[in-house]
């Protein structure tokens, strides 16, 4: 059993989950992005409200605002996109619809909102949407350890890895399979 290490601070608790959770899912995360990935965790954490949301409707309907509220919401949509399938990907299995719906649709806020704002803050937000992926699979990678079943069923796991090329994915399907089978 592995030890539980306590550190001083909420921030440093979540820093230290999520580098672990990197080196789990062998991801290279840029220091900005896993920083941001911190954030989001830490500003969700009280936040049990995110699960009753219509993440497509909500996606629209930002899309017709304009400044601030705009902004924020798109971010929102981006932020539970990323957590919905990184850390709940069995609820897109309860809501009938594939992980990578999620995907596409955290894509699309951040790749929005980077294309919104000025150039200090808009290659965070694309770098999001670029690096979606990487993001839900470490996110995926945090959900699983100390597990050694894979989240995913295999149907789950072949749909996202066959839609994203998530490396996540693929090690659920090849745990279901023989350790070295590839898909085709």
């Amino acid at each position: 059993m592995k030890a539980l290490l306590l550190h001083p601070t909420s921030t440093a608790q979540w820093h230290a989950l999520v580098a672990e959770a990197r080196d789990a899912a062998q991801t290279d995360l840029n220091e900005s992005l896993e920083s941001y990935l911190v954030f989001l965790l830490m500003r969700f954490t009280s936040r049990p409200e995110i699960a009753n949301c219509a993440l497509a409707v909500e996606y629209l309907e930002s899309l017709l605002d304009h400044g601030r509220p705009r902004q924020d919401k798109l971010r929102d949509v981006g932020d539970r996109c990323l957590l919905f399938s990184g850390l709940f990907p069995l609820r897109a299995e309860r809501r009938r619809v594939k992980i990578s719906y999620f995907v596409d649709i955290g894509r699309s806020a951040y790749q929005e909102l980077g294309d919104s704002l000025p150039h200090s803050l808009a290659s965070l937000y694309q770098n999001l949407a670029v690096d979606f992926i990487i993001l839900m699979d470490t996110l995926q990678a945090m959900r699983k350890l100390g597990e050694n079943q894979p989240i995913l069923s295999p149907f789950a796991a072949y749909d996202l890895w066959n839609d994203t090329g998530s490396t996540q994915a693929l090690k659920s399907l090849q745990h279901h399979t023989d350790d070295s089978a590839i898909p085709v």
